[in-house]
C-alpha cells in the first residue's frame, strides 16, 4: 500500500486520463466523469455541470452498443441519432442526482479505502500485488489527473452504494410472486373455430367516400418514410478473368525485397530511456540537464549508468531504462518517432513530451528473415492476387469514367457481358437488398444531391464485401403522408376486410351471447358451429399473436361454461373458446424455481423503484 502511496504523489500521478477505469462503471459508460470546459457545457443539475466531452462519450458508448446488435449489422442509417443522444442525455442527468444525493446522505469512501480499492484491481496486479508498471502503462494510455481519478472513484462507489441500497433491497409480497407466476406458468385450455371471409367479401361495396373518411380519419396510418426507384449494377472481383496472371522472376524478387522491408520495421524493440521532468523545473533547466546527459553518454558513460544515476522515471531507472512495455501512443507522437528514426543501438537527442525530456535508445531483437525459397509460393500467390486486385481497379476506373461521361448505366453490361441492370423500387433505409443495403451505398441513394432531384448516374461506389456498385436513381419520393390516390387501394381492402369481418361476426352474435349464460355443451348443440381442440397453452408458446391475446385476456370460466371471444386474422375470423385455466400456486413451486422468480421480480420491482427515485429528483431539481 505504501508503494502504490509513493507513485500516486509522484509524476505519473499527474498524467491525464481521457476514459475512466470501466471495473467502476455503474452502467458500463466509458467516460462518465471526464470533466468537461465550462464553455462545453450541454446541461447544468443544480449546478453541475454535464460536458459535451461527456454526452458525446455516452452516445457513443449506446451506440456501439446498437451497431453490435445482429439486427443493424453495423449500419449507422437505421439508427435514431437524436432518440440515442437524448436517451444519453437523460442517463447522464439521472447519474448526477443521483450522485448529488448520495453525497447529501454521506455515502462516500474515504481516501484510504480508495487507494486499497485501486491496488486490488486485477489489471493493476501481478503475481497478486499492486503492479506500479501496470498502473503506469494505464495512465500512459489514457487522460484525466490522479486528483480527478481518486475522485471518480469516490463518486462512482458512493453512486452504486447508494443505487445498490435501492435495488437490493426491494419488498415483493406473495401475492406479488403469485401473479408473476401465473404470468409465466398459467395454462389455458383452447377450441377454436374459424370463418373465412372470403364468401363475405363477395357481398361488400366501398364507396370513395368511406375511402376518403378513413383516410382523414387515420391520418398516421399513411407517414411514409423516405424512399427511392432506383437502377443498379454491380461488379464483382469474381466476375472478371485477368488473360495474363504469369509472375516473373523480376517481380517475386521485388515482392521479396518488399517483404524483408516490412519484416524489419516490424521487428520487436527494446525500448530504454532516460526522463528528465518538469515537476520541480522550467523546461529549459530540464532541457539543459537532459543535453549534458546526452554529452555525457556520448563521451562514454553507458546507458544504463545514466538512466540510474539522472533519470526520474522511478520504475525504469533501477532497469538500465528499460520500459516495462512499450505500445505506440504511450508517450505521444514525438516519442514514437524518435523510436522509429533512431538507429539501432544509438541515442536518441532529447525528445520533449508532456512528461518532460526524454534520451531514449532502442535495440532491435533479432529475429531470423525467412529464406525467398522459403516464401516463393506465398509470394507468388500474393503477386497473382495484387494483378487481379489492380485489374479489377483499372477495369473499374475505366468502366467509371464511361458511366459518369454517358450518364447511363447501360455502358456497363455493354463492355462486361456477366454484369446486368437490376432495378429496384420503394427502397427505404431498412431495405434488406443485400446491394442497397450497404452503407456506402445507402448513403449515396439517400445523399442530399439526390434530396434535391439530381438523378444522374453515380460514380462507383465500393461495398463492404469488396464489391464496386453503380446507381442511378430514377425518383425520390420524400417523406411525409402518402398521398390519397396512392393510399385508395390500400384503405379500400382495409375497409372491405372489416367490412366483411363485421358482417361474420353479426352472424355469431346470438351464438357469443349464449356462451355467457348456458353450458357450452349445450351452445355448441344449439348453433351447430364447429369448434376444434387446439390444445392447452401457455404464454409465449407459438400461438399466432392475435388468438394468444385474445385466449389470455379471458376470465377463467366457471365449471362447464367456456369464456369465449374473437380475434381478427388476415381473411379469416378465428372463434377463440377458453375452456379450462390451470394456475400453479405459489407454495406447490419448485424451491429453486421459487428462488430464481423471486429474485427476478425483486430485481425488477427494484429498478423500477430507482426509476421512481430518479424521477423524483429530477422533479425538484434544477436543470438548465
Amino acid at each position: 500500500m505504501e508503494s502504490f502511496r509513493t507513485f500516486i504523489r509522484g509524476w505519473f500521478g499527474k498524467v491525464l486520463l481521457v476514459l475512466f477505469l470501466a471495473p467502476f462503471a455503474v452502467v458500463g459508460i466509458e467516460g462518465y466523469f471526464s470533466g468537461g470546459q465550462k464553455e462545453d457545457v450541454a446541461k447544468t443539475v443544480n449546478g453541475q455541470d454535464i460536458s459535451k466531452k461527456e454526452l458525446e462519450a455516452v452516445t457513443k458508448g449506446y451506440t456501439d452498443q446498437l451497431l453490435s446488435n445482429p439486427a443493424i449489422k453495423g449500419d449507422e442509417s437505421l439508427l435514431n441519432k437524436d432518440f440515442i443522444s437524448n436517451k444519453a442525455l437523460e442517463y447522464l442527468i439521472s447519474q448526477n442526482l443521483l450522485s448529488q444525493q448520495a453525497n447529501k446522505l454521506g455515502i462516500t469512501l474515504s481516501d484510504a479505502q480508495i487507494e486499497q480499492k485501486i491496488a486490488q484491481i486485477p489489471n493493476f496486479q501481478e503475481n497478486g500485488k499492486f503492479s506500479k508498471p501496470l498502473y503506469e502503462n494505464y495512465l500512459r494510455s489514457q487522460g484525466i489527473n490522479s486528483q480527478i481519478f481518486i475522485q471518480n472513484i469516490r463518486r462512482d462507489f458512493s453512486l452504486s452504494l447508494l443505487t445498490s441500497s435501492i435495488v437490493d433491497n426491494a419488498l415483493i409480497s406473495k401475492t406479488d410472486l403469485q401473479q408473476i407466476t401465473n404470468l409465466q406458468t398459467e395454462q389455458r385450455e383452447l377450441f377454436l373455430s374459424s370463418v373465412k371471409l372470403d364468401d363475405y367479401k363477395a357481398n361488400v361495396k366501398v364507396t370513395n367516400q368511406e375511402i376518403a373518411d378513413y383516410y382523414n380519419k387515420h391520418p398516421n396510418q399513411f407517414k411514409q418514410v423516405a424512399s427511392v426507384d432506383v437502377d443498379f449494377v454491380v461488379l464483382s472481383p469474381a466476375t472478371l478473368t485477368q488473360v495474363n496472371t504469369a509472375v516473373s522472376d523480376a517481380e517475386l524478387q521485388e515482392a521479396y525485397k518488399q517483404f524483408v522491408e516490412k519484416h524489419n520495421q516490424n521487428a520487436k524493440r527494446e525500448v530504454k530511456h532516460i526522463l528528465i521532468t518538469t515537476d520541480s523545473r522550467t523546461a529549459e533547466q530540464a532541457a539543459k540537464i537532459a543535453n549534458d546527459v546526452y554529452a555525457k553518454i556520448q563521451a562514454g558513460t553507458s546507458f544504463a549508468d545514466a538512466a540510474a544515476q539522472y533519470s526520474e522515471d522511478p520504475d525504469s531507472k533501477t532497469k538500465g531504462g528499460t520500459l516495462a512495455a512499450y505500445a505506440t501512443g504511450l508517450f505521444g507522437t514525438e516519442f514514437d518517432n524518435a523510436v522509429s528514426t533512431t538507429a539501432n543501438g544509438q541515442v536518441s537527442k532529447p525528445v520533449k513530451t508532456q512528461f518532460g525530456y526524454h534520451l531514449i535508445e532502442v535495440e532491435t531483437l533479432e529475429d531470423a528473415v525467412p529464406s525467398f525459397e522459403a516464401k516463393k509460393a506465398e509470394l507468388t500467390a500474393e503477386v497473382i492476387k495484387n494483378k487481379s486486385a489492380n485489374y479489377f481497379s483499372d477495369t473499374v476506373n475505366s468502366l467509371n469514367e464511361q458511366v459518369v461521361s454517358s450518364d447511363t448505366l447501360d455502358v456497363i453490361p455493354q463492355a462486361i457481358k456477366t454484369a446486368k441492370i437490376q432495378s429496384e423500387n420503394a427502397v427505404t433505409l431498412g431495405t434488406t437488398n443485400p446491394v442497397l443495403a450497404d452503407p456506402a451505398v445507402k448513403s449515396k441513394l439517400f445523399s442530399d444531391d439526390v434530396k434535391n432531384g439530381n438523378t444522374t448516374a453515380s460514380s462507383n461506389i465500393q461495398t463492404a464485401n469488396g464489391d464496386t456498385v453503380w446507381i442511378k436513381v430514377r425518383q425520390y419520393h420524400a417523406a411525409g403522408t402518402q398521398p390519397l390516390a396512392q393510399a385508395t387501394a390500400r384503405v379500400r381492402a382495409k375497409l372491405i376486410e372489416q367490412k366483411a369481418f363485421d358482417a361474420a361476426h353479426a352472424k355469431l352474435n346470438a351464438m357469443l351471447a349464449d356462451f355467457k349464460k348456458l353450458p357450452a355443451q349445450e351452445v355448441t348443440a344449439k348453433h351447430q358451429f364447429n369448434f376444434v381442440h387446439a390444445g392447452i397453452f401457455t404464454r409465449s408458446q407459438g400461438l399466432k399473436r392475435e388468438i394468444e391475446r385474445a385466449a389470455f385476456s379471458q376470465a377463467a370460466p366457471k365449471a362447464g361454461m367456456w369464456s369465449v371471444t374473437t380475434a381478427k386474422l388476415p381473411n379469416e375470423l378465428v372463434v377463440v373458446a377458453v375452456s379450462n385455466v390451470k394456475t400453479t400456486p405459489i407454495d406447490q413451486m419448485n424451491p429453486a424455481q421459487t428462488e430464481q422468480l423471486t429474485q427476478m421480480y425483486q430485481k425488477f420491482r427494484g429498478e423500477q423503484l430507482l426509476d421512481d427515485y430518479t424521477h423524483y429528483l429530477k422533479s425538484q431539481a434544477k436543470i438548465k
